[in-house]
């Protein structure tokens, strides 16, 4: 089955657990059978991810669903929950039930994303033999994974607890995140020079990629964003086995995880560990990836596991 170009086409609304959101859910070709469950990570989108929801529909049925507050899915907090990692794993296990009953699932997991689902394995073991293939996409297990000096992650986790905190998410939606002033200053921003250095002083590519870093700021809801960065820079995955293996993308390039590091801890919960080094310039794919671009993310190791 051809894809259509429009990853609109593909989006339909989504409702659970007293929360709307999207969801963009791709049928397989007709002799692929695969069910395929993205989980993306922190800062994403649906359209974020189109490129290598392209690059995974040669194999099957790919079902993306948006993460409350992200996307511009309802957030935790408009039903009284907070944005905390436990309250994810229960959302996606919720995904899981509804979407796949009896029926085996591949998960691919984009790095917070992947912490969401070795978090909801963990709580619910059950889960795990629906697992047919789990994918970590530049994931990660623990604070310690990066590679942040002791003086960064200190001011990225004060910096996220004290504006986690009424009224300042919304002081910083309407200062900081106003779209002039993130086409002023987020690509110089540490972390985001990163990002922009890859458009390699192509004004028109460096003005897409921040449109579009415009646009997820808009949809992502600044509370849960800010309560998320907390918890990822405090989490410990470590704790509780998991009975499968694991399929690690990981990059030379990364420019938040040691890989090294992140292979211990991967190696303490999952039964086998199989490291796949792909040729990527960052920790993923640019936000403006196309499929030919997203297409690192699955080299030929992996394809040959999805065959």
């Amino acid at each position: 089955m051809a894809l259509r170009g429009d990853p609109n086409y593909y989006i339909q609304p989504l409702h659970i657990n007293g929360m709307t959101g999207r969801v963009m859910c791709v049928p397989g070709p007709k002799d692929k059978k695969r069910e395929i469950l993205v989980i993306y990570g922190h800062h994403s989108s649906l359209e974020r991810w189109w490129g290598l929801v392209q690059n995974l529909h040669d194999f099957g049925t790919v079902y993306m669903p948006d993460l409350p507050g992200f996307g511009g899915m309802d957030s935790f907090y408009t039903v009284g929950k907070d944005a905390k990692l436990d309250n994810f794993a229960d959302y996606m296990a919720a995904i899981v039930r509804m979407r796949y009953k009896r029926k085996k699932v591949v998960i691919v997991g984009i790095s917070f994303g992947f912490l969401v689902a070795t978090r909801m394995l963990q709580r619910y073991p059950e889960l795990a033999d629906r697992v047919e293939l789990l994918i970590s996409a530049a994931g990660f297990m623990r604070y310690d994974d990066f590679t942040f000096s002791p003086r960064r992650y200190q001011f990225y986790l004060r910096g996220a607890q004290i504006a986690s905190h009424r009224p300042l998410p919304f002081v910083f939606r309407y200062t900081a995140l106003l779209g002039p002033v993130l086409r002023a200053v987020y690509a110089r921003t540490n972390n985001a020079k990163h990002k922009f250095d890859l458009a390699g002083g192509d004004k028109t590519l460096h003005d897409k990629m921040m449109d579009v870093e415009v646009g997820l700021w808009h949809d992502n809801d600044v509370r849960t964003y800010m309560k998320t960065t907390t918890e990822l820079l405090r989490v410990d995955n470590c704790h509780v086995p998991i009975p499968l293996t694991v399929w690690h993308i990981h990059t030379d390039n990364d420019n938040y995880f040691d890989n090294a590091v992140v292979e211990q801890h991967m190696r303490i919960v999952y039964k086998r560990f199989k490291p796949v080094k792909i040729d990527s310039q960052a920790h993923v794919p640019s936000v403006i990836a196309t499929k030919e671009e997203a297409a690192v993310l699955i080299p030929e190791k992996l394809k040959k596991a999805f065959l």
